[in-house]
């Protein structure tokens, strides 16, 4: 089945569990129960590190689960399409999130945070000083304040422990970003989970990746790639990809978008670095689960 078959059956479900939300009330029945009964299990499993690469289109969207159930949602697309993506892998009771991360103030990475802040309580938010005066993000910085949600700023060395042996660290910024272009403020951080790790680039530029060659090293080293920028040429450096040396690198990118995403100079060197390439454009939401040890594809 291909992924937009996918994606369209997976519309048609919520719809029907839409309107079965409205309807059963009516005739006197708990829709919690009886959907509960119907309704496959969350995508993601229990008692295992699970990450998912969201598809939301040209943007990105990042949903962490630790095996004790910690929650970090690392950017949030441009819009509500990641409430979908979101209750296809929670489970449709979970109204919480731990942690939301904002790499930086982009529209494509934080626009949807105003529904996110709707639907979930969020107890902590983790960003940079960097800002924007577009309206988006005002809208967003005000979502923030409505939450109440603890705000930090990210540096590099902060780790933060989503339990069970899970564990987020901060590589970039080491510095205030205020005054700095927004993808270049990006935070970039490093998911560990035993032997598992992935790196997340937000939108972080070759000049950030090759001082992050210099600041980190073999620390670099991760299993799992989020390519930078939607596999933009701007980013993802043959220096850095060297340090990297992932297994799986991740683009983040909708289908057939205007910018040409991914460029074809970053396929090309990934293919030549006998890296796999997943794409949310022609793969849709994007799954890895690991006991610590084994990493696969759900």
């Amino acid at each position: 089945m291909d992924a937009l078959v996918q994606k369209r059956l997976a519309v048609i479900g919520a719809l029907l569990v839409g309107l079965l939300t409205v309807w059963l009330p009516e005739l006197g029945l708990d829709p919690d129960t009886l959907l509960g009964q119907v309704v496959s299990a969350p995508r993601c499993p229990s008692e295992q590190l699970c990450v998912a690469f969201l598809d939301v289109g040209q943007g990105d969207s990042i949903f962490i689960q630790s095996p004790a159930g910690g929650q970090m949602l690392i950017d949030s697309g441009r819009d509500s399409q990641v409430l979908r993506e979101l209750s296809a892998v929670m489970d449709r009771k979970d109204r919480a999130l731990d942690y939301a991360l904002l790499t930086h103030p982009d529209a494509d990475h934080v626009g949807g945070f105003p529904e996110v802040f709707k639907q979930y309580d969020v107890s902590a938010v983790i960003r940079t000083e960097n800002e924007s005066d577009t309206p988006v993000w005002q809208t967003v910085s005000e979502a923030i304040a409505a939450e109440g949600s603890k705000v930090t700023y990210a540096r590099r060395g902060q780790v933060i422990d989503l339990g069970g042996g899970a564990s987020v660290e901060i590589l970039f910024p080491d510095r205030d970003m205020s005054e700095a272009e927004s993808n270049t403020a990006s935070i970039v951080a490093q998911l560990t989970y035993g032997e598992t790790s992935f790196l997340l680039t937000g939108d972080s530029p070759k000049s950030i990746e090759e001082y992050l060659v210099l600041t980190e090293g073999e620390h670099l080293k991760s299993d799992v790639l989020k390519v930078g920028h939607h596999g933009s040429r701007t980013s993802t450096s043959e220096l850095f990809l060297d340090e990297v040396m992932p297994t799986y690198a991740i683009i983040s990118a909708g289908k057939d978008n205007s910018y040409g995403h991914p460029h074809m100079e970053v396929t090309d060197l990934l293919f030549n670095k006998r890296v796999q390439v997943l794409s949310t454009a022609e793969e849709g939401t994007i799954i890895f689960v690991s006991d610590g040890t084994t990493l696969q594809l759900e």
